[in-house]
């Protein structure tokens, strides 16, 4: 029997649970409003917004500093406090460029790239997970929906049946105790549709976290995703999760540069106009200053070290970020094949077996041959297989929705 067969009847009890409430979103609009308006990828876009930003300034040179000072200002002998009398008295005014390396300034612009990709792979990975959140919000509201509204129209159903328990006890068609049987199948029902209720509510509360819509209702068909595991596969090198940390490694590298550029001497240059007393005459002054890195064993070398470790740490993490996303992608396949077979059994097995027993007990009891709590029982048996059909068909679409938009490419 094809899995298909019930969808028409669920859809029209779907149809038949109310009043739609405000808010009605279908399944692309919901998906849509969540990547428009979801804080936490308005978030990660600002990241990514201000790594670019900040990655023109990598590797440049450090801004200039500009020198002013009194030199060979007497303060004691005979010319205290008279600079215009020697010749060693002037205003100094000079500006100062530190030049780093070219080996620091190359690790710094490699760390600037770093962070941009990891600023756009964890906006990626933003943009998976709202979109995740807000499919599977809106897949489970749009079941517990349809759950409700076949729930109710089971009730309505079922409701003359056991209003007529009573009569069939007085008339001696049942005995006294199977009066008892419709209240409790009843109670039991009616737990069940509290129980469908708070999910509608559960749901719902969901869907507005990611939509911000205050009172969504699911409306129009659900999603269908094909599940190709080939292609899913050969996405997982692309995966968000696997894209950060290996921009991490890129990270760490660039570190790694740049601890060992500081093994090479960085310079700077100055340039000074001295103004002393016109009978003196004016100087210029220029110079170059050169960092000696002569103690590298005890101050280069050990941060070279560290540096190193941490970069083989971010590495390990990459192998290990790889390994849990495939187990988790087949884990989450082997949990897809087990819900479509529970959906296709339930379908061609549970369901039909269910009303035949309840076509034959309603036979048998026009015929005289079963009580009218033996027709509840298997009236109550079929309502339980649909709702487990759309409970499982809802199971089916979010794996579904959940594998492809989490493994899949952005395309």
């Amino acid at each position: 029997m094809s899995p298909t067969r019930w969808l028409p009847p669920l859809a029209v009890a779907a149809c038949l649970a109310g009043p739609v409430e405000a808010g009605p979103l279908s399944y692309d609009q919901a998906l849509t409003r969540a990547l428009t308006s979801a804080p936490g990828l308005e978030a990660a876009n600002l990241q990514a917004q201000a790594a670019r930003a900040a990655a023109p300034a990598a590797g440049a040179l450090p801004d200039p500093k500009l020198n002013f000072a009194v030199e060979g200002f007497p303060v004691s002998g005979p010319n205290a406090g008279r600079p215009s009398r020697d010749d060693f008295s002037d205003l100094r005014l000079g500006v100062l460029q530190d030049v780093p390396n070219a080996g620091r300034r190359r690790a710094a612009v490699a760390g600037a790239r770093a962070e941009i990709s990891q600023a756009d792979a964890e906006r990626a990975a933003e943009m998976r997970k709202v979109k995740v959140g807000a499919a599977l919000a809106w897949i489970d509201l749009a079941y517990a929906q349809r759950r409700l509204a076949a729930l109710d129209e089971v009730l309505k159903a079922l409701t003359p049946l056991w209003e007529a328990q009573p009569s069939a006890v007085a008339a001696g068609r049942s005995r006294p105790g199977q009066a008892l049987s419709p209240v409790e199948m009843r109670a039991s029902l009616e737990d069940r549709r509290s129980e469908i209720a708070a999910a509608v509510g559960r749901a719902g509360a969901e869907l507005t976290r990611w939509t911000g819509e205050p009172a969504p209702a699911a409306v129009g068909a659900p999603p269908h995703y094909p599940i190709d595991d080939a292609a899913l596969r050969a996405a997982l090198e692309e995966h968000p999760t696997i894209l950060a940390s290996r921009s991490a490694v890129q990270r760490a590298e660039a570190e790694v540069d740049a601890a060992r550029a500081a093994r090479r001497p960085d310079w700077s240059w100055e340039l000074a106009y001295q103004r002393r007393d016109p009978m003196f005459g004016d100087m210029v002054m220029a110079g170059v200053t050169v960092s000696l890195p002569i103690f590298a064993r005890t101050r280069q070398e050990p941060l070279i070290a560290a540096r190193r470790a941490e970069a083989s740490k971010a590495a390990a993490e990459r192998e290990d970020a790889r390994r849990a996303l495939a187990a988790q992608f087949d884990g989450d396949l082997a949990d897809h094949v087990m819900h479509h077979e529970q959906w296709t059994r339930t379908l061609n097995t549970v369901l039909p077996a269910a009303q035949q027993r309840a076509d034959l007990e309603t036979q048998s009891y026009a015929a005289g041959r079963a009580n009218l709590a033996d027709v509840l029982d298997a009236m109550t048996a079929l309502a339980n297989a649909k709702l487990a059909a759309l409970e499982r068909e809802g199971m089916v679409m979010r794996d579904g929705a959940r594998i492809v938009l989490t493994y899949g490419n952005d395309q």
